[in-house]
């Protein structure tokens, strides 16, 4: 991904965030100068990659394969006594988060308003094998059951909760206008702990035509 589009998608989440009354900490809008100069005191917001990232899956289509991701909190597994991580994320109309799952992280998936979150889901007792059973999970609490890839529909205020090995995707309905997600889960691994079915790529490969408004959380060990 270039850059320039990672500024503009940027700008336009803090725009989109501003417009729900959704806040940031106050590193987030940190200059490169700033991170340097904290760089000791901000040694868990570095070393967890919690902040900016922006990822289009290696897909080079961003608005149709992507996802905007804010890490507000996070642990790091067997280096910290956090248990736990909370995300934010924008989704837009039919712009696919593709299938994958986890084997740590159970997950809640939270529409903290906008349009509406659809999210599809296979049950999986391997990694890379999506089951044709049925698939058993609560929304806010109350049991559903959905065939091998049924689709649940989130409204604003609704989530669900996905538990390990539970294989899911989800994009914004079409027609509702981009979607506020939030995320509150166990520890976050992204390195080990994402298993994408088929496998793509987790961080773009920056091509650098402008300087970033923002760093994001894979620029750290390049620019810090």
């Amino acid at each position: 991904m270039k850059r320039s589009e990672i500024n503009e998608i940027l700008l336009k989440a803090k725009e989109f965030m501003a417009e729900k009354q959704f806040s940031l900490p106050p590193w987030a809008f940190w200059s490169i100068d700033d991170w340097k100069n904290n760089k000791v005191a901000a040694k868990e917001v570095i070393d967890n990659m919690l902040g900016w990232d922006i990822t289009d899956f290696g897909s080079g289509d961003f608005y149709k394969q992507g996802l905007f991701l804010f890490t507000l909190r996070n642990g790091k597994l067997n280096a910290d006594k956090k248990p736990y991580a909370e995300k934010i994320m924008i989704v837009e109309e039919n712009q696919e988060t593709p299938f994958h799952c986890h084997v740590y992280k159970m997950e809640d998936i939270i529409n903290r308003g906008g349009g509406n979150l659809v999210i599809d889901l296979y049950i999986a007792k391997s990694i890379g094998k999506m089951e044709p059973d049925d698939v058993h999970f609560k929304t806010d609490g109350v049991s559903h059951t959905v065939p091998a890839g049924g689709k649940v529909i989130l409204g604003p205020g609704e989530s669900i909760c996905l538990e390990q090995f539970m294989y899911h995707r989800f994009y914004g309905e079409p027609g509702k206008g981009k979607v506020l997600v939030g995320e509150v889960s166990m520890v976050n691994d992204d390195a080990t702990d994402n298993y994408f079915n088929p496998p793509v790529g987790r961080f773009p490969v920056v091509e650098e035509d402008e300087l970033p408004v923002h760093l994001l959380v894979n620029d750290y060990l390049n620019f810090l």
